[in-house]
């Protein structure tokens, strides 16, 4: 029998990932799994100007960490019906798939649920999927998740 208490769900807050945090939220509930729903901030860059007058280009990490933790709460406020569910919030900080598949060995997750884009071609190069990437190395089951409608071309 499949034991399933931990859930890791990360998201972009992409539609793609709103799509996905449907199948995560069912397997919660149905094993009564602990859902984590992760958002990774990529390292920020500054330009080197403003290195000369020591002024960030974006807002601090911990500014960005609170609107996320922020907009993760009012997504599920929208979308989780079952008070007694158990999700817990997190925000990190590096290169996503990296933390996805350190905080899924750090929290022994069971399963992940994640949203693929389905770029293909060009796009595929270029920004690389992070979905694949977590398949590839993740320390447990991987569930990817597409947009219905979404078709696969031949390339």
């Amino acid at each position: 029998m499949i034991n399933i208490e931990r859930i890791l769900f990360p998201t972009d807050f992409s539609e793609h990932s709103k799509h996905a945090f449907h199948y995560a939220l069912s397997f919660a509930k149905e094993y009564n799994a602990k859902l984590y729903m992760l958002h990774v901030i990529e390292d920020i860059q500054y330009l080197a100007n403003a290195y000369m007058f020591d002024v960030p280009i974006m807002p601090s990490f911990a500014d960005m960490e609170q609107n996320r933790l922020k907009e993760m709460q009012e997504f599920i406020d929208r979308e989780v019906t079952d008070a007694t569910l158990k999700i817990e919030k997190v925000v990190r900080r590096g290169r996503p798939f990296i933390e996805i598949i350190q905080m899924a060995r750090d929290e022994k997750i069971d399963l992940i649920v994640i949203a693929t884009h389905g770029r293909g071609g060009l796009e595929h190069v270029v920004f690389g999927s992070v979905a694949e990437k977590v398949v590839r190395k993740a320390p447990c089951p991987v569930l990817s998740i597409r947009m219905p409608g979404h078709e696969f071309t031949m390339p």
